[in-house]
């Protein structure tokens, strides 16, 4: 017997989430500057996209609405300075802290879509954004006397989470007028010429680099940046999106493992204890949405 939707897209999900854990330790060790990296990212999982939407749009009946193409953009634009952002602090720092703090987006999204959807939150989604920020404000206060580039690090990663924010709330409103993989490409298209446009900006070269530092391009552009991300929206078609994000969140706790054995990165006593209530309250924020949706 096959297995059913349901198993596929379990274990799809867990091998998305293993995979994008892997981004931050591989932007780490691509040794690029981290704009450059990311934008490389995008690039050839763009290229890797190609493909499938020309596929996609051939069956099409219907040509891409005007607006559709200008959300998508606009949640690439939102995208292409959280990635800047986060790659940077990345490289400034360690691949588990920025990760961390830039898993608050969540949190951000439930802000913005208060104010702009209209949508009430729970008083648990108000103690789970509480409870988070004090685990950041514990990690700064302790961070702030560090010179080693973790303070840094963690700040970059907590403005990464804000326009990730934005991306999500953009893609929301996007996804009403694009499929999937329309809006997937087209955004992607979108991140990857305003990374560029940043990295002309910074006055970073594009070429230049290590051979395994372009084979390490290449293999998050295809792995990480179409791969992962297409076996987490195809179990997004078949689980709730309450188990898939707490899921997803598992994603700062796998880089760190991972930095630790490759990266030989070693995560102090404080930064746990902070990492676990900033986790903590991220996932009191998404199972007080799955108790009001039931």
């Amino acid at each position: 017997m096959g297995m059913t939707n349901s198993k596929k897209s379990y274990i799809a999900l867990i091998l998305g989430a293993v995979l994008i854990a892997f981004s931050p330790v591989l932007i780490k060790m691509a040794g690029a500057p981290g704009t450059i990296t990311v934008f490389y990212r995008l690039l050839f999982g763009a290229l890797t996209l190609v493909v499938p939407f020309t596929f996609s749009r051939w069956k099409a009946e219907h040509k891409i609405p005007l607006k559709g193409i200008g959300l998508a953009s606009i949640a690439g634009l939102f995208l292409a300075i959280d990635m800047a952002l986060w790659a940077t602090g990345i490289m400034a720092s360690n691949a588990a802290m920025p990760t961390l703090v830039g898993n608050l987006a969540p949190l951000w999204v439930g802000i913005g879509s208060y104010f702009v959807f209209k949508e009430r939150q729970s008083l648990n989604f108000w103690l789970g954004l509480f409870l988070a920020l004090a685990g950041v404000s514990f990690l700064i206060l302790h961070d702030f006397y560090v010179p080693a580039g973790i303070f840094k690090g963690l700040i970059l990663g907590l403005f990464a989470g804000i326009f990730y924010a934005g991306f999500m709330m953009a893609t929301q409103s996007g996804r009403k007028l694009l499929d999937t993989i329309s809006f997937l490409f087209i955004s992607t298209i979108a991140t990857t010429f305003f990374l560029g446009v940043f990295a002309l900006l910074q006055g970073l070269p594009f070429t230049g680099y290590a051979n395994n530092t372009w084979i390490l391009f290449i293999v998050m552009g295809i792995f990480i940046q179409a791969g992962a991300w297409f076996l987490i929206n195809f179990a997004q078609g078949y689980l709730p999106a309450s188990l898939v994000s707490p899921t997803l969140l598992a994603q700062p706790v796998l880089a760190g493992v991972i930095a630790y054995f490759l990266l030989d990165e070693i995560l102090g006593f404080w930064h746990v204890v902070g990492g676990v209530i900033v986790v903590s309250g991220i996932y009191m924020v998404h199972f007080s949405k799955k108790k009001r949706k039931a």
